[in-house]
């Protein structure tokens, strides 16, 4: 079990490496697929889904809203394109509620909006990150307040972690491992920053900011971690899916992502474009 998840672990950070290092349409392709999978995991797992392998109605609209959205986002990132998207999927999912009542309950619906705007819409800001200004500094980012983020809490929480903060949610999760995920994510920010981002453009000294949101990103990283966990235990099921071996669903791999890339997003451009 341990070799299959460090072989597949490894796999994602390189694919994960190769696209955000490259961009453009390898980058939006994958968040893409990444974005549909994991959008049927929650479908199956808030109770929208009928089937568990088959699509009902409201999934295909999900499903399609995702793939217009992707292309949207590539073709033409305008604000307003987005909102028409999101909120013309709202107006879709509840046609197809009153057109075919009384098909499908309400919770089912909401379901549905709340999957597409989890996982398409959330981590649709990686893209918008890495293709925003200075881009390909600020991407990394969002790694390092998930990623690192979760090897620092792991690594501390293994050495000191005492006191559990999370019982029932996350079993092993501990209070010095949250602790240490934070500072060590701030700490690999700011050497990030000064190393890197500074030497790149020595007029600026901004790695304290790229420390703080990192910092502020790994609080989030773990919000969304337990959030993810939380629906889990609603839905009872141990795993998301089986998608990524030794790791489980995208959702199971994924979901500290999730919230970190609008964090990312919207602390860089507040922060390190003032």
């Amino acid at each position: 079990m341990f070799v299959t998840r460090l072989a597949s672990g490894v796999v994602l950070v390189v694919i994960a490496l190769g696209a955000m290092g490259y961009g453009g349409m390898p980058l939006a392709l994958i968040l893409w697929a990444i974005s549909m999978a994991a959008f049927r995991e929650l479908t199956k797992a808030t109770g929208c889904a009928t089937d568990e392998r088959k699509l009902n109605g409201l999934e295909w609209l999900g499903m399609a809203a995702t793939t217009i959205y992707y292309g949207i986002l590539y073709v033409d990132g305008s604000d307003i394109f987005f909102l028409m998207c999101i909120v013309g999927f709202f107006l879709l999912e509840m046609f197809a509620y009153v057109a075919v009542f009384p098909r499908y309950q309400a919770g089912q619906v909401m379901a549905a909006v709340f999957s597409f705007l989890y996982a398409p819409v959330m981590l649709s800001f990686v893209y918008q990150t890495r293709m925003g200004n200075q881009g390909i500094y600020v991407v990394w980012m969002i790694l390092i307040s998930s990623w690192g983020c979760d090897t620092c809490a792991y690594v501390v929480g293994k050495l000191t972690g005492r006191k559990k903060i999370f019982p029932q949610l996350s079993p092993k999760k501990s209070l010095e491992g949250c602790i240490g995920g934070v500072l060590g994510a701030a700490l690999i920010g700011w050497l990030y920053g000064h190393f890197f981002v500074e030497t790149a453009f020595p007029e600026q000294t901004v790695g304290w900011i790229i420390a703080l949101i990192c910092g502020v990103g790994a609080v989030m990283s773990m919000v969304g971690d337990l959030a993810a966990s939380a629906i889990k235990r609603n839905a009872q099921i141990k795993d998301y899916g089986k998608l990524i071996p030794g790791h489980g669903g995208i959702m199971d791999r994924f979901d500290s992502m999730i919230v970190t890339a609008p964090m990312t997003y919207f602390l860089a451009l507040l922060l390190l474009a003032a």
